[in-house]
Order: C-alpha cells, then structure tokens, then sequence
C-alpha cells in the first residue's frame, strides 16, 4: 500500500494527523506528482481549512491542468464556502476532464444552481445524477424540489414517492408530497403526508403549519 493509499484509510478512521503526516511524505518523494496535493486539500477540505484546500488543489492543477479529481476538490471547497459561481465552473471542468460517470459531481452541479434559485438549469444535472445512481436519496429528493419549484407538479410527486421507496421515514418528502397535494385540492391526501411528516419527526414546524392550516380548511368546510 502506498502511502497516499494508507493516508485515506487514515481519513476514513479519523486519524487525521497520521493522514496529513503520510500525504506530505508523499509529497516531498513525489513533489512533481498531483495525486499527494489532491489528497492532502481533501484532508484539508474535511478539516474545514478552505483557504490552504485551495491552495493545494491549485498547486496539483499547476502539474496537471486536466486533472479531474482537483477541479472536483475546488468545486467542494469554493461550494463549502458559498461561492456558487466558482464552484460550478470547476465541476462543470471536472466532468469535461473525464468525471462524466460520477454522480456526485452532477448532483453537487445541480445544487450550485439551486443555491442560486435556478431551478430549471439544476433539473438536468439534478436528473443525471439520479440516472447514474438510482439510489441516491438525497439527489432523488433535491431533483423531485426542483421539479416542484419549475411547476412540474406531476413528475415531483412521482419522484418524492420514489424518495419514501428508498427511504420510507424520509419526513421532508412527506412534507412536500403534502405540500404537492394542497396544489392540487386534495386536502385528504395532503392532511395524510403532513401527519406522516409529523410521526417521523414530531418537531417538522413547515408540517405541524400545514397540517394546522389543513384542519382549518376543512373545519370552514363543514
């Protein structure tokens, strides 16, 4: 194994310091190589510490322009920190550099632009990312938002149902097939989600509001 490799088995046990120790070893064996920079700005990106992160991943960019792992890295780093703009620029270049089966890198595009309210631009790559991983719960649920927030009322509950297959106690996608529901007057149905939104996470406010403003409706109703 080498010592980059037994620096990311140190990442993935929280041994920090060994990690950091192995990957600037690495560095000085191979200072002309991109992966031990790569590596340590992952470490630092973990660590929180985004301002040396850039600084390594722009050092493996200056011995590789095309390496796709690094724009990745500043993607991550530049998203951490609010920069939207900037980090769509470096996924959008980690994905013509060769991350074009990655669904991590698409879903973390989609959600540069829904930061920035632009929901129709995140719906494609939101949509490639559930394509590649059919599994992945979290891109499958901001997909099916931002569905609902381009008015594609239909094809948002048919994905939020593919949410609660995934994960049955997924109290958000409850929430939001009930909000999908009020739209289209069927308060029955809506007064059912928001109840299971409630049961899986009793303090869910938007659910505990909805469901409140539901049995007032109907009370007025009858």
């Amino acid at each position: 194994m080498s010592k980059v490799e037994q620096g990311i088995e140190y990442m993935k046990e929280h041994k920090y310091e060994e990690a950091a120790k192995l990957f600037t070893e690495a560095i000085e064996d191979s200072p002309n190589d991109p992966i031990g920079y790569i590596n340590f700005g992952n470490l630092l990106l973990h660590l929180q510490d985004y301002e040396r992160a850039v600084n390594f991943f722009q050092k493996a960019l200056e011995l590789e322009e095309h390496i796709p792992a690094a724009h990745y890295g500043l993607g991550n780093t530049y998203y951490e920190q609010g920069a939207y703009p900037l980090a769509q620029q470096h996924f959008e270049k980690s994905i013509a550099n060769g991350l074009d089966d990655n669904s991590d890198v698409y879903f973390m595009l989609g959600m540069c632009f829904v930061q920035q309210n632009n929901f129709r631009l995140a719906l494609p790559y939101l949509q490639r990312a559930v394509e590649i991983n059919e599994k992945d719960v979290d891109a499958m649920f901001q997909y099916g938002l931002a569905l609902a927030q381009s008015n594609q009322i239909d094809l948002a509950m048919d994905t939020f149902q593919k949410v609660l297959q995934l994960q049955q106690e997924h109290s958000d996608a409850h929430y939001n097939l009930a909000v999908c529901y009020l739209y289209k007057e069927n308060t029955d149905k809506a007064l059912n989600h928001f109840n299971e939104a409630i049961k899986i996470q009793p303090d869910h406010l938007l659910a505990l509001n909805g469901k409140e403003k539901v049995e007032q409706l109907l009370d007025e109703k009858h």
